[in-house]
């Protein structure tokens, strides 16, 4: 946890992280976080904030520890969100939701990306999550820079996964793109990616068009796991099975394979279900208030 983070904590000691997050155990070849529900309600306005395309202000939000609410809204931004937060199994038109799997494939990608807002604060440049349940490619990219600004120190890349079959997804999905990104396939996407944070921290483009180079090293890359699981996975056993192979990535150090296990107290689509019904009920109350200022 950064100095300002933890600051803004102390002065605020009613405020509580939307998440637990901390590390945990796992085997001699990869690192672990486990995260887990804190603030339900927070965590459901944060993802209603992100599906109205302001990351950028729940990043705010996380750093102050202040009631989550959008910087601002319309009736097409609320309409917009709603739609990404909700559930429609067969195409139709007009659309109104996403298929579960890729509504709940957004929802844990901006519960991933407030996981590491939470734990690594202003010292790290993260990508914005999708604001398309159906975007593909990069889940998450994470760029630490050093003190002045003038070199990248570590680059994390995230594959975030909400599945009932955790193993098969780390071993046939999960962990083959990881070692296709080692080999650097694919690296224009990445390379594309970090110059566009590197400019959100106010490097000049030909600054950051060189700068970027370094997130093609890959003696500085963590590669970072994360899944959302059912309670048994409290136990190291169940870690080490979900992540066992991971040291096929041929990377220096433990610490550059990390294992997050988002841990949720009931069946995950059921948590899912609740926790997207209660950010659209929030979007819900958000239009009504912002009808309420109008007339």
């Amino acid at each position: 946890m950064t100095e300002t983070i933890q600051k803004t904590a102390d002065n605020n000691k009613n405020a509580v992280y939307p998440l637990a997050t901390g590390p945990v155990s796992i085997d001699e070849v990869c690192s672990g976080e486990r995260w887990a529900p804190q603030n339900t309600k927070q965590i459901a306005r944060l993802v209603a904030v992100i599906a109205m395309g302001q990351a950028a202000f729940a990043s705010h939000i996380i750093k102050e520890l202040t009631p989550a609410a959008p910087a601002f809204s319309t009736e097409e931004l609320l309409a917009e969100a709603k739609i990404r937060l909700s559930v429609q199994e067969k195409k139709a038109t007009p659309r109104t939701g996403y298929p579960r799997a890729q509504r709940d494939g957004f929802v844990f990608e901006a519960i991933s990306w407030i996981a590491a807002r939470q734990t690594y604060g202003d010292s790290a440049l993260l990508k914005d999550p999708h604001v398309s349940a159906t975007s593909q490619g990069l889940d998450g990219l994470m760029i630490e820079l050093s003190a002045d600004k003038s070199e990248i120190t570590a680059t994390t890349i995230f594959e975030d996964k909400c599945t009932e079959n955790a193993r098969d997804m780390f071993t046939q999905q999960v962990l083959p793109a990881f070692i296709e990104r080692h080999q650097n396939r694919r690296s224009a996407e990445i390379v594309a990616a970090a110059t566009v944070l590197l400019q959100t921290a106010g490097i000049d483009e030909a600054t950051a068009g060189q700068l970027a180079a370094a997130v093609t090293d890959r003696n500085g890359r963590r590669y970072r796991a994360a899944f959302a699981l059912p309670t048994e996975y409290e136990e190291q056993t169940k870690r080490r099975a979900l992540f066992n192979g991971y040291d096929a990535i041929p990377v220096g150090s433990a610490e550059q394979r990390i294992g997050a296990c988002f841990i949720v107290p009931v069946q995950i689509r059921d948590w899912f279900d609740d926790l997207a019904a209660a950010a659209i009920a929030y979007l819900g109350e958000v239009g009504v208030a912002g009808a309420e200022e109008e007339s």
